[in-house]
């Protein structure tokens, strides 16, 4: 049953190293991904573009381009749907986790790990993903030209989809679901990353130009509340939508 529920999601392998390369290959195999494996930065994002991968398994030190720059380069590329991107690599400081997600990663990986567990937190990844399959309404929104398809993971602005990360549509939705109230920066670092408040980063305020960048004519709904942090702005009513048909 597994198998047959992961068979349509695809994973790509970045990693230099040729064994642990083919030991993620392999169990991500059995566990019945269609997997694809690069060993540089350069074959990894060509893979991204043919192969259109659900999840990039990315290490950070990569004999071509560092894995970070790749990370820029797979979120910089607005024109196609984004994957998410779970960083491997040997170092665990909090800086570099920091930078990791900076960057528009969706999950951090430090070495050596377990690949049972791996494989169960790429699992939760594409879970949160995927709509579920039995869902009676899907969570939809719309608020002026913004639309939400929270479930179905679209984002339209005036009719067109808008292709966002996985970070960036949970960024999204919790804006919209809180509209009108200020969260700080505390408040977004807790409750969409899962990270605790506290640290000095620029997280927030780096997605939030990514996803201002890719909004277009609805950017200005995010709104900046300097000192403070953001807010959707209350310009325009949330309208809930049933989603439960397939998005156009």
């Amino acid at each position: 049953m597994t198998r047959e529920i992961n068979a349509d999601r695809r994973i790509l392998v970045i990693e230099d190293e040729l064994d642990l390369r083919d030991l993620l290959t392999y169990n991500l195999t059995a566990a019945g991904f269609t997997v694809q494996a690069a060993e540089n930065g350069t074959g990894g994002l060509e893979a991204v573009r043919r192969f259109a991968p659900d999840v990039v398994l990315l290490d950070l030190m990569l004999p071509d381009i560092p894995g970070t720059e790749v990370c820029r380069r797979i979120r910089g590329d607005t024109t196609a749907r984004q994957p998410a991107v779970m960083m491997l690599t040997a170092k665990g400081e909090e800086i570099d986790r920091i930078v990791g997600f900076e960057i528009g990663a969706d999950d951090y990986v430090v070495k050596p790990f377990s690949v049972r567990e791996l494989v169960l937190r790429v699992g939760a990844i594409l879970r949160a993903r995927r709509p579920p399959p039995a869902a009676p309404q899907r969570r939809g929104y719309v608020v002026g030209p913004l639309e939400l398809d929270v479930d179905g993971y679209h984002v339209f602005v005036d009719g067109a989809e808008v292709h966002v990360s996985t970070l960036e549509m949970r960024l999204l939705a919790y804006l919209v679901e809180h509209r009108g109230r200020v969260r700080s920066r505390d408040d977004l670092l807790e409750d969409v990353w899962g990270y605790k408040p506290g640290i000095s980063t620029r997280t927030i305020d780096t997605h939030v130009k990514r996803l201002r960048d890719k909004l277009g004519a609805a950017a200005a709904l995010v709104e900046t509340v300097r000192g403070v942090g953001y807010r959707l702005s209350a310009e325009h009513q949330v309208v809930v939508k049933d989603r439960s048909a397939p998005a156009a």
